[in-house]
C-alpha cells in the first residue's frame, strides 16, 4: 500500500512539473537557421552521378527555410531571413544542375526585392537561359529587371521580345513595346507578379507574391486617385491624407507588409517598409522629412 501511495505521489510531483516544463519547450523562442552546405565542388565529388537529386534536395532546403519565415511560429525571434546564404545555396544548386527550374524563380523573388542584388539576378537568368532554351519565363524576368529595377528599356525590350517568340504570348510582345518608356511602371509590376503567382507551385512562395502584387495594387489605386486630384485641382496633392479626406481614396490604403504608404515630395509613391519581406529593411525616417 506503501509502495502504492509513493507511486501515485512521484507521479503526481512529475505531472507538476513536467506540464509547465513542456508547455515552456513548446514556447521557448528560437531562431531558424539555414544551416551550412560544403562548397559546389565539394558536393560534385560527392553526389556523383545524383547532381540533380543533391540541387533538388538544396533548393527545397531553400524553400522549407523561407517557408518558416513567411509562416513564423509565436515563439520563434523575428530576424530577417539569411538572404546571401540563401542565394549561395541556389547558385550552388544550379552549378549542380543547371536545368533545375525552381532555382532560378525563387532566387528571382527575393534578390530583386528584398536584396535589391539586381545583377546578381540577371547573370543568374542569364545563366539559366544558356541551358533551359525553352523556357520563356527567364527571358520574362530578365526583361522586368531590367524595365522596373535598372530603368533599361532597351535591354528589357530585347527580353520580352525573345520571351514573346518563345510563349506566343501577347502580353510578352506588348511589353516589349510599351516598356521602352518609363510610363506605366506600377502596372507592369502587377502584371509580372500576376504572372509569378500564377505559375508558382511553392504554397510560401506563392503567398509572397500574392502579398507584394496586393501592395502595389494599393499603390496603384493612390497613383490614380493622385491623378485625379490632379486634374481637378491643377496642383498636386499634398498628402495622401487629403486624398482620403477629399474622399478620392476610399478605403484608404493598406500596406500588407505593415508600413504607412505617403506621396514623397517628388510624387512619387512610397511606404515606409519599402516592400520589405517580414519588415526587413524598414525605413524608420519621418515621412515628413522626406
Amino acid at each position: 500500500m506503501k509502495t502504492a501511495s509513493t507511486a501515485l505521489i512521484c507521479i503526481v510531483i512529475y505531472s507538476f512539473l513536467m506540464v509547465p516544463f513542456t508547455t515552456y519547450l513548446h514556447k521557448k523562442p528560437f531562431v531558424e537557421k539555414l544551416g551550412y552546405v560544403p562548397s559546389v565542388t565539394a558536393l560534385k565529388i560527392v553526389s556523383a552521378d545524383h547532381k540533380e537529386l543533391v540541387a533538388a534536395s538544396l533548393v527545397l532546403k531553400v524553400l522549407m527555410y523561407f517557408g518558416g519565415q513567411v509562416e513564423k511560429p509565436e515563439s520563434q525571434i523575428h530576424i530577417p531571413p539569411d538572404y546571401m546564404a540563401m542565394s549561395r545555396m541556389l547558385h550552388g544548386a544550379v552549378k549542380l544542375d543547371p536545368y533545375n527550374m525552381d532555382a532560378y524563380y525563387f532566387a528571382q523573388s527575393f534578390l530583386t526585392w528584398d536584396v535589391k542584388q539586381y545583377k546578381m539576378a540577371n547573370d543568374l537568368l542569364a545563366y539559366g537561359m544558356k541551358y533551359r532554351t525553352w523556357d520563356w519565363y527567364l527571358p520574362f524576368l530578365a526583361g522586368f529587371n531590367h524595365a522596373y529595377f535598372l530603368k533599361d528599356y532597351g535591354k528589357a525590350a530585347e527580353y520580352y521580345k525573345r520571351a514573346g517568340e518563345l510563349s506566343g504570348s501577347d502580353l510578352s510582345r506588348l511589353l516589349a513595346g510599351r516598356y521602352m518608356q518609363e510610363s506605366g511602371q506600377t502596372d507592369l509590376a502587377i502584371a509580372y507578379l500576376s504572372a509569378m503567382e500564377k505559375g508558382e507551385r511553392n504554397p510560401s512562395v506563392k503567398k509572397n507574391f500574392r502579398l507584394r502584387m496586393t501592395a502595389f495594387q494599393e499603390v496603384r489605386r493612390i497613383e490614380v486617385a493622385r491623378e485625379r486630384y490632379l486634374a481637378e485641382r491643377g496642383v498636386a496633392p499634398p498628402s495622401l491624407d487629403v486624398l482620403v479626406r477629399d474622399g478620392m481614396l476610399v478605403p484608404p490604403p493598406k500596406d500588407p507588409y505593415g508600413g504607412e504608404f505617403y506621396i514623397g515630395s517628388d510624387g512619387r509613391v512610397s511606404t515606409t517598409s519599402k516592400f520589405a519581406f517580414a519588415g526587413a529593411g524598414r525605413d524608420t525616417t519621418s515621412k515628413e522629412s522626406k
